[in-house]
């Protein structure tokens, strides 16, 4: 799909099966006044920042209902577009690869999201105990080994 964005740039994003099923059955459904674009406002014309967020409020006003956890976060599109930064970087995609993805001028504005998922990583080993057993010992190798690292 390509939209639109910030600073009239245009992104063009890979869509997964589920969302091109859903966006072709949304598609057929009849338009609101004559509608000409493909998320329009109550008005029939184009789709607002400000509309955009009154319709995740909406939506994340729902879940909230069900999830207890999303009560004390605010969530904004902008905080979606993390979401996806960070899902896909733990999902092993390249930092260049996202920042093309997101429309980023330079990598080093990807850089972030490398950052926080190393400070993620960071907080888990944290939370870990520490192994206890008898004072380590140094590790002695042996003379083959000393035999194969010298032939090296």
């Amino acid at each position: 799909m390509r939209c639109v964005g910030k600073g009239r740039k245009e992104r063009c994003t890979p869509l997964t099966k589920t969302a091109q099923h859903m966006l072709r059955a949304w598609l057929k459904e009849p338009r609101k006044q004559g509608a000409t674009t493909l998320f329009p406002n109550v008005l029939g014309g184009q789709l607002s920042a400000d509309g955009v967020q009154s319709l995740l409020n909406k939506y994340v006003a729902q879940a909230r209902a069900g999830c207890a956890s999303l009560r004390s976060k605010h969530i904004s599109p902008h905080v979606l577009r993390h979401t996806a930064a960070m899902e896909l970087l733990q999902a092993g995609v390249d930092c260049s690869v996202i920042a093309l993805w997101l429309g980023h001028e330079s990598i080093e504005t990807t850089q972030t999201y490398l950052h926080a998922h190393l400070e993620l990583k960071e907080a888990a080993l944290a939370k870990l105990k520490p192994y206890e057993r008898e004072r380590a010992k140094r590790f002695r190798p042996n003379d083959r080994l000393l035999g194969f690292l010298n032939a090296l």
